[in-house]
């Protein structure tokens, strides 16, 4: 991120060197040396659909000897959050200064790091729309639920409405009660603290309160919680039980897509599988999640040659029913044989041990039991899988 190290000439105010631009290789700052509300945005934007819940952070070293407090501080450096909302991210641990938890009274000197880790800029009112929702629990902090494929999670420029948050905010005015938390609202993104690909289905977590919002992105940035996955594969992955260590990064020409890189833009990335069953030509796996990264389980598998049924973007193909020993010729998978199972985290406010699994949803529970049913070979107890599936 940014680093405002420097000699400052002594027209520019505070803190703000003149090789900006140099020292913010994400284009994150103005020349004036605050947050560009857009381009955080944008960044938000570039990992709405990924596996990637890294929040983005931006550093300052001061040069001049402010006597400021920190709050005040940031109110001149982010302008489009509140000193209320920024003082909240400080008492959350969201701001350190010089490695070190910091409070909003804290008087900043010369030399001093401040390191922020920023929310989504806040956005417009979320509309709200009925639409079916699985939801599998619900307190006055959190709400999870059971996404179903196909779902994009948050409205984004191209998406709207019929997103999740929609629903939701349907589902607070109409069916339960609260709302979602406020952080993230300025990008029509409140409540959302992770995400999950439009067309991966799964058990997913929402905040309700700013509070457990903050706490619960806390564990997920330091991968506290517990993820499972179920996916089909194409092929028999050797051996049973393994770890993927490739880096991945953006695919050199395809721009949506990513690919393992060996170069300087490859992010260290790790993926635990487990087959659980054979069938005829693929495979029933658990994967773990042992880092976060865009298309991770998708590209981590593609690149071993057992890319996952119906993931047509890194060579899984669409099957019928047919495919799989069934009758029809009806379309059985048409999106990535992926589904997040299992999550598990501690609640915000009691810190009591939550652990909730999400059900199969029918294209793949029907594709699982086709399979069982007509090509099975094989169960496999592999070491250390935490999901049943029925």
């Amino acid at each position: 991120m940014s680093d405002f190290s420097g000699q400052v000439p002594s027209q520019v105010p505070d803190n703000i060197p003149a090789n900006i631009a140099e020292n913010d290789p994400q284009n994150l700052l103005t020349t004036s040396g605050t947050v560009n509300r857009e381009a955080l945005f944008a960044l938000y934007e570039e990992s709405a659909a990924a596996d990637d819940d890294h929040p983005v952070q931006v550093t300052f070293t001061l040069s001049h000897d402010l006597e400021k407090r920190l709050d005040r501080y940031l109110v001149d450096r982010v302008p489009f959050l509140s000193r209320t909302a920024l003082q909240k991210l400080i008492e959350e641990d969201a701001v350190l200064v010089n490695g070190r938890i910091a409070k909003a009274s804290t008087k900043l000197r010369r030399g001093d790091v401040v390191i922020a880790t920023l929310p989504p800029p806040p956005s417009s009112e979320i509309p709200a729309e009925e639409m079916p929702l699985d939801i599998l629990f619900e307190d006055d902090e959190l709400i999870v639920i059971n996404k179903r494929p196909g779902l994009i999670v948050h409205p984004a420029r191209s998406h709207k409405s019929g997103t999740l948050i929609n629903g939701l905010a349907w589902h607070f005015q109409h069916r339960s009660s609260g709302q979602l938390s406020t952080v993230g609202k300025d990008f029509a993104r409140p409540g959302v603290v992770h995400r999950l690909d439009k067309h991966t289905s799964g058990v997913m977590v929402a905040a309700k309160t700013d509070t457990a919002h903050w706490r619960l992105g806390k564990q997920f940035e330091l991968r506290q919680t517990r993820k499972r996955y179920i996916a089909l594969v194409q092929g028999h992955p050797e051996p049973h039980v393994d770890l993927i260590d490739l880096p991945l990064g953006k695919h050199p020409t395809i721009r949506e897509k990513y690919a393992v890189r060996h170069d300087d833009t490859g992010k260290a990335s790790q993926t635990v599988y487990r087959v659980l069953e054979e069938y005829e030509g693929c495979s029933l796996v658990e994967l773990e999640l042992l880092t976060g990264r865009t298309h991770q389980i998708r590209v981590h598998l593609a690149h071993l040659g057992y890319p996952l049924v119906g993931d047509d973007m890194y060579g899984g193909k669409h099957v019928t029913e047919r495919d799989f020993g069934g009758s029809s010729d009806a379309p059985l998978l048409t999106r990535q044989a992926l589904h997040a199972a299992l999550l598990g985290f501690k609640h915000p406010i009691t810190n009591e041990p939550m652990t909730f699994q999400a059900p199969l949803w029918s294209d793949l529970q029907r594709a699982i039991e086709l399979l069982r049913t007509y090509r099975f070979q094989k169960r496999i107890d592999a070491v250390g899988t935490l999901v049943s599936v029925p």
